[in-house]
């Protein structure tokens, strides 16, 4: 009876061993004596709500697109920093009216016509009289924001006020007139369309090289 007696009493010592010590663990000890760190007893962390992921998923979203839209931009940069200047070899330029009678405006278009890709810088420099070696002055608002760099084959364009169009104005043909293009690109004559246009100096003025008339910009 003695011999049963003391295993029964080591079996409950090694029961009440194990419940203790998933007591302790339950109760946050890493067995040092030292509590575990961990949210409190009978808290819970609270899942972010549908609106903050939202916020958060947008707030990334946009940091992408800025992101993408920095780097396109830079990358476009580049690009035309290191695209050569368009010569007079390497572009065709021509003169159209732009609308009817009076006839005081007319459209200069410069055609890509070489193999490779260049940027024309700031605006034709034009000089229609022998009388007046001046270039015809530009119009600030119609420069474009950003370098106009032409692939093989594109066209740019830039709008030329010739006159008022008045039947009092001091007028005086033109069958043909010179371009050059800014950046050492050279210089070309150009035939005025429908054998010759009425230019006043006091009137006339010319727009930016763009890649596409733009209303309002180009309206002087």
């Amino acid at each position: 009876m003695r011999t049963f007696h003391t295993r029964t009493t080591t079996v409950l010592a090694a029961a009440a061993t194990a419940v203790l010590g998933l007591t302790l663990t339950a109760c946050g000890e890493d067995g040092s004596g030292r509590k575990a760190a961990g949210p409190a007893a009978g808290t819970f962390a609270p899942a972010p709500s549908s609106a903050q992921s939202a916020k958060g998923t947008a707030g990334g979203k946009n940091a992408d697109t800025a992101q993408g839209a920095g780097a396109a931009k830079a990358s476009t940069g580049q690009a035309a920093a290191s695209t050569p200047f368009c010569t007079t070899k390497s572009v065709s330029i021509s003169a159209a009216y732009q609308g009817g009678p009076p006839y005081t405006r007319i459209v200069l278009t410069a055609k890509n016509t070489s193999g490779h890709s260049c940027k024309l810088k700031g605006f034709p420099e034009i000089q229609f009289l022998e009388s007046h070696r001046e270039n015809v002055p530009s119009v600030a608002k119609s420069k474009p924001a950003t370098p106009v760099v032409l692939t093989a084959g594109a066209p740019a364009y830039a709008v030329v006020k010739v006159s008022d169009g008045g039947r009092t104005e001091n007028t005086e043909p033109v069958t043909a007139f010179s371009v050059t293009l800014q950046g050492g690109g050279g210089m070309a004559a150009v035939k005025a369309p429908g054998g010759g246009i009425a230019v006043d100096p006091a009137k006339w003025a010319t727009g930016y090289w763009t890649h596409e008339l733009r209303n309002g910009a180009d309206d002087f």
